[in-house]
């Protein structure tokens, strides 16, 4: 196994792929100090004010002289990204050729739409309700037979004292839910004197299908637990009566997202994730890449992608739109990463960015959605969201995603409302975490042919496409994150 390795040709910089001690020579380099795997060191002297490259591309500025061999990372590395930008269009975006991908069994809905998930959801208004949504859901668990894979209160703290934009983002949110295809039923509970009212809930789904989606507001009856379980009767009939069908590769819809990410992550997990999505879009499916601020540093790349002026516009919205979020609170564009990423080896938002965005494959971008917003068109879209997991992985959900692909360098457990595959980006954390990683992109690190293991992967995908579960549904999945910026009454 190599002991180091050069992401690009041009790069000043290559990564560790295990502990090094100094002394040793690493990427034709004699070490100048120990440098822990996933962290950084200088293949020739850096001078104070020069760029870092990494990914071929810039990830900061040197703020000392470096020696070659040295350790590059929080302390003489620093970001130089500032706030809103100026962009120019440098079109690069090729189309992928057309190719065959197998297809999954699935579950075809009214709408055209394939869930991979035939479940019964209970989706409150407004958090008051949510202990009343668990009940519903423990006393009608017996009803999770057939078809009818589990029922599901999901809870919240929202819905109530909210003003313009966070109402608005709550209500889009939930009725992105309700609409999902992984739902086969859907109850939704509501109180009764909340801003979030059913009847504005109605208004925002528009039509609905009365077999699927039940109202039901709390104050309005005696025993709202009894005429919650009769409605849940109904519902879940309902549900029962659909069958796993098969289903083309076309009908995907994933999302893609990291979390908890190291120094390989961009090497290893991310670059995998990118092979699966170019996979499924040149087999006519989606993709969903959110995690806007983690695209800080990388953004001119996913521009030159962009497949025509209008979502070029719409991409740089996008980004000065969270820049200008941050700032509005005083916050720095580049306050990321976080501990975690930074003990695993990255220094600043750019670099974490050019590892983030290796998700999203080589494929044009085809789309940029608003937050709640389900896909539109098929291939690759951006998503506004934050990096937060929790928030973002609900939103991807929301944006119609069936699954989540979850890549991480550190682990972590937590599911969301839809299937979350976990991808570790090194062998060890797969070996330590077996009951919270679905899958080891480690061995891409040790030299495995990254052709096989994205088929291999693809495989695995399909078969949770499936049914086949995910550890993360062996956890419960019942808090939503939803995205909040204003004021709380």
């Amino acid at each position: 196994m190599k002991s180091a390795h050069v992401i690009c040709g041009k790069d000043n910089v290559a990564v560790a792929l295990r502990d090094l001690t100094a002394g040793e020579t690493a990427a034709e380099v004699c070490l100048a100090e120990n440098i822990p795997a996933g962290h950084k060191f200088a293949r020739c002297a850096i001078k104070a004010g020069d760029p870092v490259i990494k990914y071929g591309e810039s990830v900061g500025r040197a703020t000392e002289d470096i020696p070659a061999g040295a350790h590059v990372h929080s302390h003489n590395l620093k970001s130089g990204l500032g706030g809103p930008g100026e962009y120019v269009w440098q079109p690069r975006a090729t189309e992928l050729p057309a190719a065959d991908m197998p297809g999954f069994m699935g579950y075809r809905r009214k709408d055209g739409r394939v869930g991979i998930r035939n479940e019964v959801w209970i989706i409150p208004t407004v958090g008051c309700v949510n202990a009343i949504a668990r009940t519903v859901e423990s006393r009608c668990a017996h009803m999770a037979v057939g078809s009818v894979e589990r029922i599901v209160a999901y809870n919240h703290p929202y819905g109530c004292s909210q003003l313009s934009e966070d109402h608005e983002m709550t209500r889009r949110f939930l009725c992105a839910l309700i609409n999902h295809p992984n739902a086969g039923a859907v109850l939704v509970l509501g109180l009764g004197c909340e801003n979030n009212h059913i009847a504005g809930m109605q208004e925002q789904l528009g039509a609905w299908d009365p077999d699927r989606v039940a109202f039901l507001n709390c104050q309005d009856t005696e025993d709202e637990l009894l005429a919650a379980e009769t409605i849940m009767e109904r519902l879940c009939a309902h549900a029962a009566s659909a069958k796993r069908e098969p289903c083309a590769a076309s009908d995907l819809v994933i999302g893609l997202k990291c979390g908890g990410s190291d120094g390989f992550s961009g090497i290893s997990a991310n670059p995998l994730l990118g092979r699966l999505s170019d996979r499924i879009i040149a087999a006519g499916g989606s993709a969903i890449l959110t995690e806007v601020p983690e695209m800080f540093g990388a953004e001119h790349l996913l521009m030159a992608r962009c497949r025509n002026a209008e979502t070029f516009r719409d991409t740089v919205e996008m980004i000065n739109s969270f820049k200008s979020y941050f700032m509005r609170y005083g916050e720095g564009v580049d306050e990321n990463p976080s501990p975690g990423n930074k003990a695993g080896g990255i220094t600043t938002l750019e670099e974490k960015a050019l590892g983030c965005t290796q998700k999203g494959g080589t494929a044009p971008v085809a789309d940029v959605l608003a937050y709640a917003d389900a896909v539109r068109r098929p291939g690759l879209s951006l998503l506004y969201a934050p990096g937060n997991d929790l928030v973002a992985s609900c939103a991807l959900a929301a944006g119609g995603a069936q699954m989540v692909l979850f890549t991480t360098g550190r682990g972590t457990p937590f599911g969301c409302p839809v299937p979350t595959v976990k991808i570790s980006s090194n062998t060890p954390l797969y070996e330590k975490k077996r009951r919270w990683i679905d899958f080891d992109a480690g061995p891409l690190l040790s030299g495995a042919d990254p052709e096989c293991m994205a088929e291999s992967f693809a495989e695995y995908i399909l078969s949770v496409a499936s049914g086949r579960e995910t550890l993360s549904e062996e956890l419960p999945k019942t808090d939503l994150a939803i995205f909040k910026d204003g004021v709380t009454l």
